[in-house]
């Protein structure tokens, strides 16, 4: 998907200067509509200058008014032959000077938050090495006390949608991997209305089944009788 120069301050721009709906800016610009709700509140990209997209010939302004009359409508963004060719290439992401120290930090906010994310993740979300993120998990780093967990997203180390897929990902390999074999495992994680749904009486536990048969039955319950005297070998008393 073709995405507008200087896409974050195209999408302060839009915040400030018109009523779309985030999603129809998040949509355009590539962002999280959260991260454009940050916009809005100055709590992400409070030092970015908005950039006008019209003025720049990216966006018409007929195109926006469409999208005032319909909520689910997507901008579409105008033909620019000069930023063909500018899709990032893939290797490893560049940190500003300004945000390194913030690394720790976001680093600590996805060990604690989510744990499920691997290394590998976390240090292409961020911009950081294997090792650091070790010294942050096992709390050896340097500065481990003075370090607070806070979200990569605001500190603007990593986007909304990338966290959110990363997530996802970790997830769905986390239950790929784990394989339930344990009827008792299996029982554990069924809903209520599953479980209620299971036999009112139990089976009989593996560890006795085969017992059973050395129970007396019914008969030979009534049929034996314990003779009390038999209990007691007194010797005859001289009376």
């Amino acid at each position: 998907m073709a995405l507008p120069i200087m896409a974050k301050a195209t999408a302060v721009w839009l915040v400030d200067n018109t009523m779309l709906t985030f999603k129809q800016i998040g949509d355009f610009c590539g962002l999280h509509e959260l991260e454009i709700q940050g916009i809005a509140d100055g709590e992400v990209a409070s030092g970015i200058k908005g950039f006008d997209p019209i003025s720049n010939n990216q966006l018409d302004q007929a195109e926006i008014e469409r999208a005032l009359e319909s909520p689910s409508y997507k901008l579409i963004l105008k033909h620019n032959p000069s930023a063909e060719g500018e899709t990032k290439k893939r290797g490893p992401r560049y940190t500003p000077l300004s945000k390194r120290q913030d690394r720790p930090s976001a680093i600590a906010w996805l060990v604690k938050f989510h744990p499920e994310l691997t290394d590998a993740q976390i240090s292409k979300l961020v911009g950081t090495t294997k090792p650091t993120i070790l010294t942050i998990r096992d709390r050896s780093h340097w500065n481990i006390s003075n370090i607070q967990p806070v979200d990569p997203v605001a500190l603007g180390l990593c986007k909304q949608l990338e966290l959110d897929a990363a997530v996802r990902k970790a997830a769905e390999k986390l239950e790929k991997d784990t394989d339930i074999t344990s009827e008792e495992d299996k029982i554990k994680l069924m809903s209520t209305e599953q479980s209620l749904k299971t036999d009112e009486e139990p089976k009989i536990p593996s560890s006795i089944s085969g017992l059973e048969k050395f129970s007396l039955s019914k008969d030979e319950q009534e049929g034996s009788s314990v003779d009390a005297d038999s209990l007691f070998n007194l010797p005859p008393t001289g009376d």
